[in-house]
Parts: structure tokens; sequence; C-alpha cells
């Protein structure tokens, strides 16, 4: 059963039902895998194509999260300010067109600014998504309505490496971009034609700087959001380590086939959409702290798992793709629960915080991605193992300690 609007927004926008509410959502949120899934079977095309190293090839990805983040620190006042509707128009525009420059780049150079002008403007889309929760649906349910979106993510990213693989083999790595756009004019569209505005009353002090900083510094101090804004990223790190290194090394360690690495990818997506469906499940019968402690044992031992794996110098395809199933099932559990009760307390400034969980994960992926940048080889898959295992480490941590003490804010105590 869909989960009502909120009584405001429900009674000022009667045109946007939960259905449309999820399938938005699930657009939105889904840009984001697609905008670094799709592309990376492209990387090593990528390196070939300009002749370059694999820290300047990993740039186009750590550059894009990087304004993916920080972008979001002035789209989330703004919407706070003016509203869902028009961050969200100006924003899906501007990835259509970074989205197409990126496909036409005939430098390293270009590429990477190109990449960096699209993450800063996907930043509004994923940025208003997560508000958007907040400004719909009750706090209790915000975890399952999340968990309903992040399933058509899911979805998103389970065909976007297999697609990435198949588009680079035929077409090359420039079609990778230019399906990235199409899909961005999908969204823009769906966005001009069905999107009403889901913020009840806007917040004129919003930009005003005084009144900012006092909001950054009650959502930051606020235990809840330190606990669940910590799972995401700590969850999101370990996912990233593996977006950023799997390519190299299960294509140039492991030996795995271009085609066979897409596959491999989007049966990692198939096991993410399970665990919204766990998370879903688990809601029905506890509460968010107890499915997040459950889930963080999942994400530990499947992270140790992988680190043995490499101290053992394993082979094996497997010995590193099974353990992250069970990785990426219990991230499918952290994130919705994570990023609806990381924004839950503010439902009036839920866009700045939804900027400030989404800067601070993407600031960690950025900080993550340059360390690999300096330590993949292209011969040891200990790299991508042990920032697997490190993450995995944190995330149970977060879980078992900041959200079972400070999580309750889904009203459960």
């Amino acid at each position: 059963m869909s989960a009502p609007l909120s009584p405001a927004v429900a009674q000022a926008q009667p045109a946007m039902s939960p259905v449309l509410v999820v399938i938005l959502l699930g657009l939105l949120l889904g840009l984001q895998p697609l905008a670094t899934d799709l592309y990376l079977p492209a990387l090593p095309s990528i390196q070939a194509a300009f002749s370059t190293q694999v820290s300047q090839v990993q740039l186009t990805l750590t550059a894009f999260l990087l304004a993916f983040g920080c972008s979001q620190l002035a789209w989330g006042p703004l919407s706070d300010r003016f509203g869902r509707r028009p961050i969200l128009l100006a924003g899906m525009s501007i990835y259509v067109l970074a989205a197409l420059g990126s496909a036409s780049a005939e430098t390293m150079e270009s590429l990477i600014a190109w990449r960096a002008l699209q993450g800063a403007s996907l930043g509004a889309g994923v940025m208003c998504a997560r508000a958007m929760v907040r400004d719909l649906f009750a706090p209790h349910l915000g975890a399952q309505v999340m968990s309903k979106a992040l399933t058509g993510l899911g979805v998103i990213a389970f065909l976007s490496p297999v697609s990435g693989s198949l588009l680079v083999d035929s077409l090359g790595w420039r079609a990778t971009m230019l399906a990235q756009a199409v899909m961005g004019a999908l969204a823009l569209l769906l966005v001009a034609l069905r999107f009403t505005e889901t913020l009840a009353r806007t917040n004129p002090t919003a930009l005003q700087p005084l009144a900012l900083a006092r909001n950054w510094i009650t959502i930051v101090r606020h235990p809840g959001f330190q606990s669940y804004q910590l799972l995401t990223c700590c969850t999101y790190a370990a996912l990233f380590t593996n977006l950023a290194a799997s390519s190299f090394t299960y294509i140039h360690v492991l030996g795995v086939s271009r085609t066979g690495y897409g596959l491999l990818m989007g049966s990692n997506a198939l096991c993410y959409i399970a665990g919204t469906f766990l998370c879903r499940w688990l809601l029905q019968r506890m509460d968010v702290r107890r499915a997040v402690q459950i889930a963080g044992l999942a994400s530990l031992l499947s992270a140790t798992a992988i680190g043995i794996a490499a101290l053992a110098d394993a082979r094996s395809l497997w010995a590193y793709a099974l353990p992250f199933y069970i990785f990426q099932i219990a991230h499918g559990v952290h994130m919705p629960c994570g990023q609806s009760n990381a924004i839950a307390p503010f439902p009036q400034s839920a866009g700045t915080a939804s900027a400030l969980n989404g800067f601070t994960m993407m600031l960690i992926a950025f900080a993550m991605g340059h360390w690999l940048g300096l330590h993949l080889d292209g011969q040891s898959t200990r790299p991508m193992a042990f920032g697997i295992w490190f993450w995995g480490v944190c995330t149970a941590l977060v879980a078992w300690g900041l959200v079972r003490r400070h999580g309750g804010v889904d009203g459960h105590r």
C-alpha cells in the first residue's frame, strides 16, 4: 500500500499521486548510478583513447563525485527558498547539456570538466529527490518509501553496466555519455510535464548567511543526523570503492571480459534490489535501528571475507564477487534507512539536511577515489578489497554504536 502524502501537501498538490512520486524518485535517484555504472566499462577504453594514466581516468569519476557533493550545499538551501520544481528544471537542463559535452570531449581535460559540470547539475536532482520524501511522507514511512524508490534505482543500476559494456563494444565509449543525455532528457521531460511542487511552504530566510549557518550547525549537531549520516557515508564508501576499482581489478587482474564484467555489475544491482525488498520486510516487523543492526552484521562479515581473500592472494572471481553480493543486500537496507532518517528531524530544512548528507558522502567518495588512483597497480586485488573491508567494518560499528543509541528518529524508542 502506498504511503499517504502529508496533509498540507496533499491538499495543495492533488495531481501528485504516491505512485507518480515513487516513479519520479526512482528516476531522479537512478541518474546517479547511471552516470557511474554505465560509464565504468568505458574506463579502460577512455584510458587507451587518450593515452593517459589510470589516475587521470579516475579523475573523470572523482571530479564528477566531488562536484556532485559540493553542489548540493548550494542546491539544498536554494530548494528550501524557491521550491523543488525550479531547482529540478534548472539542474536537469544543465545535466543534459553536460552529458552531451562529455560525449563530444576531445581532450582528457575537457572530459574531466564536462563530467564535473554533469556531477554538479545532478546534485540538484538527487538532493531534491531525498528532500521530497520528507516533504510528502511522515517520518516513520519515509524509509519504506525511499526503499521503493531505491528499488527503481537498483533496476537502473542493474541495466547500466550491461548496457555500458554493449555500448562500448559496439559504438565506443562516447555512446555511454549520449545514453546519459537521453535519460537526463527523459527526467527533464517528466519533471516539466508531471511534477508539481512538493514543498508546502518555502523558507524565505533559507539563503540568509546567518540563518543558513544556524541551520547547518543545528543539523550537524543533531545526534540522529550524525548517526544516519555516518551510516550512509560508510556503506556508500564501500560501494564506491567497488565501483571505482572493480573494472581495473576484475578485467586487468582477474582476467574477466568486459561483457562478463558488465554482467557481474548487473548482478550486483540485483542483490541491491533484493536488499531494498528486505528493507521493507524488516521495517514491517521491527524498528529502523534493529533493521540497520542486522544489516550491519552482514556488512561486516561480507567485507571481512573479501579482505581475507585478498590477504590469501585469491585469484578466483567468486572469492570477491560472492561476498560482495551479501554486502549489496545489506547496502539495500542501510541506504533507505540512513537517507530518510538523516533528514527526518528537519521538515523545514529538508533540502539543506539532504544537501549536507549528500555532500559528506561524495567528499568521502572523492577521497577514496584519489587513494585508489594512487594504489591501483593492475596486479593486485588488495586496494579494492582492503578498501571494502575497512568501510564494511566502519559501517558495522556505526550501526551497532551510534544508530543503536541515537537513531530513534522514526518514532520507536
